[in-house]
């Protein structure tokens, strides 16, 4: 008898047990059911207002300088002083690097000399053809010959006279050669030719007015032809040599900051390498990309924001300078290049830094609107009134982001439902 009185007071503390189990467990339910707000089964509305409605293409680029130049030696040789790191603020004009100028300096000095002696050597060819030294010698003519007319022309020696011989002999003596200051005025004869300026030898030879004679049947050129290309091409010498000698420098053709130097004080380098690089920070732009899809959409001067990686709370204003033509493929896709030009660049700017862009390729404002998710596929919206809701067609404008433009069917502080609306008309 006590044996079954103890087995029923152990259920009696298990089923009591159960109980309040059950009871903690339906207290706790009750609690998180109770902070759950309750589903109103009713959508979001809106008033319609005016405002701005603005399309906006976004993407992501970096920044990088506007300008880049990659600055090397004009001439061979061992760098000798490296001015500059990478990071350094430079100035224009400033020395940044320099090599051995020993070979260089004797060039020029050894050209510059040979310039001076074709100079002097032009001078006396000159004063020689004033003096007309350079000229050929005219012979004198041989008893009985004269010489012909354009000869005479060209040489300024007068032709003397001969004796016509004559059937019978004279008891005269003939009359003595006289010089003539004037050439006799009796017409050249039919076979000459006519005279010119330049005349012609017994042979046929070219005589006076030329750059060149013929003297004992040797033809001889111009002195002074010659001293002058003597000149010229010591001229050219010099300069290149000088250029040689100037390139032993890299000087900073721009204000900028340094972004690499290739090379160390005793490195040798050669002509046309890149030693430094440098680039103009001051005109930091934006360079990005966007899918084909969008691409159409970008023109140049548009207005965009960008938003930096360091600095996510602040918007910096930009418009686009330069949009590619042609695009690269990426995998599947079309992607199209653009460049965006800060209209204040921000200070403390970094290459390469990432970059959130806006465009904004269509704007309106001051129109009515209402939210982009309360227009329908079918161009309809579902206004609310007092006899409940209505589906009303309604014209639309510019389609936004946020905001689509209406441009007939509703009136400024209309209601009209922006979430869980059904296609369906009702």
């Amino acid at each position: 008898m006590g044996f079954l009185r103890r087995r029923w007071r152990g259920r009696s503390r298990l089923a009591v047990c159960g109980l309040a189990a059950l009871v903690v467990i339906g207290a706790v339910a009750w609690a998180l059911h109770s902070g759950e707000p309750e589903p109103s089964g009713r959508p979001s509305t809106a008033r319609v207002d005016r405002g701005e409605v603005v399309t906006a293409v976004a993407t992501t680029g970096s920044l990088e300088p506007a300008q880049t130049r990659t600055l090397g030696f004009a001439t061979d040789g061992t760098v000798t002083a490296v001015n500059v790191r990478p990071g350094d603020q430079v100035k224009t004009g400033q020395v940044l690097a320099e090599i051995d100028a020993t070979d260089p300096k004797e060039r020029v000095e050894d050209t510059r000399q040979s310039l001076d002696d074709a100079e002097e050597a032009l001078e006396d060819a000159e004063e020689a053809a004033d003096a007309g030294t350079g000229a050929c010698p005219v012979s004198a003519p041989r008893t009985g010959q004269a010489l012909p007319v354009a000869l005479v022309a060209s040489s300024g020696v007068a032709p003397s006279p001969t004796a016509t011989p004559s059937a019978s002999p004279s008891s005269q003596p003939s009359p003595s050669p006289t010089r003539s200051t004037q050439p006799p005025a009796a017409q050249p004869p039919a076979s000459q030719p006519p005279r010119s300026g330049r005349g012609q030898a017994p042979d046929g030879r070219a005589v006076g007015g030329g750059r060149s004679t013929t003297c004992s049947g040797q033809r001889t050129e111009d002195p002074l032809l010659a001293a002058q290309q003597r000149v010229t091409s010591a001229e050219v010498a010099l300069a290149e040599a000088q250029d040689r000698l100037v390139g032993t420098k890299i000087k900073a053709p721009i204000g900028g900051k340094v972004l690499a130097v290739a090379g160390a004080v005793g490195a040798d380098v050669g002509t046309g390498g890149t030693f430094v690089t440098l680039a103009d920070v001051a005109g930091m732009q934006v360079a990005a990309d966007v899918p084909e899809a969008y691409a159409g959409r970008l023109k140049i001067g548009q207005s965009a924001t960008v938003t930096l990686a360091n600095r996510p709370t602040e918007e910096f204003a930009a418009r686009v300078v330069r949009v590619d033509p042609v695009g690269v493929a990426d995998g599947d896709l079309v992607r199209y290049g653009v460049v965006l030009a800060f209209e204040e660049v921000p200070a403390e700017l970094l290459v390469g830094q990432s970059a959130n862009v806006r465009v904004r390729t269509g704007e309106v404002a001051g129109v009515l609107r209402v939210p982009s998710t309360a227009v329908r596929g079918d161009g309809s919206v579902v206004v609310r009134t007092a006899a409940g809701d209505q589906v009303r067609a309604v014209g639309v404008g510019l389609r936004g982001d946020q905001y689509a433009e209406i441009t007939s069917g509703l009136i400024e502080g209309d209601e009209i439902v922006t979430v869980g609306v059904e296609e369906s008309p009702s």
